[in-house]
């Protein structure tokens, strides 16, 4: 149990912020007047790490004992969801006035990295609903908006974020869904496709072009509770991995929303999308870093307890050769990760329209996304041949990590999409 009064000197976070425990958030005292003194890539501030060991317990305790059967079942148990809120993990960075916690990005990735290293479907819905869903809400939501919607979000209403088509994948701006004015209301028609969270979401964002002869330019984010008419959650899709992560279908039959439902301005959807992704690219990295640690957490034990020809199999040179490379990976996808978040941070600090600073951010986010997914199935796979025959069945679980990081190649944009972008960024910076 945290206590309830501390003096964090390394960081600059509002007084009275407010912290996690195992029976939910405290306040906390927080000294506001000294510099953020973080010496490393992976140091934390006290805040910081108290967030990191209050997840890590809840992973473990609430998360863990229910991996196997949600997965099996292909369905979240809602006591994990339940849990999720009453943690306070799904508003890490809404502002206490909203019911949040008022937590830095970097809390956020802390967050979904730790519930990853023990269930990436869990990991996935809290790092969409706070990097996506929240993050909108928060950047580009009126005052009405962010108080009607933030606090729903941060207590009781999972989120929704729904972009991709059957026609609009990496073309993520060839949006066949449209939206008609009639008087004050808006009408939407057309098709969503793998839609992370929509069969348990209580909050949808929903893009749709609201002028087609503008061609991107025209697409628009609009916001609405559920159940409504004219929302149906359709076919749930059965997926290789993140099993119990909710991916469905959702069409949109005359959907009626009022005029004060547009976040951001019509028109300005595609340019709000552009933004957030970059953001919810370091959290997918960080879903794959969790993910390969906790497969290398899992299988590293193993070897050191199993012997053959009179030795643990981990200490033969060929095998520790293999475990030594993978930490050396994990270790560059961890730096990586956190390098964008303190990144995103610092443009946030600053204010500033910086097209140089926020390309970086960009390169840099999309390095982190690629380079973690492509180390998350590299660490999985390996684990699995390091537990041999028992790493290939489903009682210890490791397998389940090889399932489940192949999504962190396709989703937030595929892997040949993050080395499209920075290639760009590369020309531009050499030619």
């Amino acid at each position: 149990m945290f206590r309830t009064a501390a003096r964090l000197t390394r960081s600059r976070i509002p007084t009275h912020t407010r912290l996690f425990s195992s029976s939910g958030i405290r306040r906390m005292e927080i000294d506001t007047e000294s510099p953020a003194a973080l010496n490393s890539l992976d140091t934390f501030t006290e805040e910081e790490q108290m967030l990191r060991e209050t997840v890590q317990r809840f992973a473990k305790e609430v998360v863990a004992p229910k991996v196997r059967e949600m997965d099996e079942k292909e369905k979240m148990d809602p006591a994990v969801i339940q849990g999720l809120f009453d943690q306070g993990l799904m508003g890490v960075e809404v502002s206490p006035d909203h019911g949040g916690a008022g937590m830095s990005f970097t809390s956020a990735i802390i967050a979904i990295e730790e519930l990853a290293k023990v269930d990436a479907s869990v990991s996935v819905m809290c790092d969409v609903h706070n990097t996506l869903v929240n993050t909108i809400l928060r950047k580009y939501g009126t005052t009405a908006q962010q108080e009607l919607w933030l606090p729903l979000l941060a207590t009781k209403d999972l989120g929704s974020f729904c972009l991709s088509e059957p026609a609009s994948g990496s073309d993520a701006f060839a949006l066949q869904t449209r939206a008609r004015k009639d008087g004050d209301h808006w009408v939407i028609d057309g098709s969503k496709m793998w839609i992370t969270n929509s069969a348990e979401a209580g909050v949808f964002l929903i893009f749709a072009n609201t002028d087609p002869s503008k061609g991107y330019k025209g697409i628009t984010c609009f916001i609405t509770s559920a159940p409504i008419e004219g929302l149906e959650v359709a076919k749930k899709e059965q997926k290789l991995g993140i099993r119990a992560s909710s991916t469905c279908t959702v069409n949109l039959h005359g959907l009626r929303l009022h005029e004060d439902s547009i976040i951001g301005g019509i028109g300005r959807g595609y340019k709000i999308a552009i933004q957030i992704l970059n953001e919810g690219r370091i959290g997918i990295a960080a879903q794959m870093l969790g993910l390969a640690q906790g497969a290398f957490d899992n299988a590293v034990p193993y070897t050191y307890q199993r012997s053959q020809f009179g030795q643990p199999v981990g200490t033969f040179q060929g095998m520790a050769f293999e475990i030594a490379r993978r930490a050396v990976a994990i270790q560059s996808a961890r730096l990586m990760t956190y390098n964008a978040a303190r990144r995103k941070e610092e443009l946030d600090r600053r204010g500033a329209e910086d097209a140089d600073a926020i390309a970086a951010f960009a390169k840099d986010a999309a390095m982190a996304k690629y380079w973690a997914s492509v180390v998350a199935q590299d660490v999985s796979g390996a684990a699995i041949e390091w537990m041999g025959g028992v790493g290939f069945t489903r009682e210890v679980g490791v397998e389940k990590f090889w399932r489940d990081s192949k999504i962190g190649a396709i989703y937030e944009g595929t892997s040949n999409i993050q080395l499209q972008t920075i290639a760009k960024f590369i020309q531009k910076q050499y030619s």
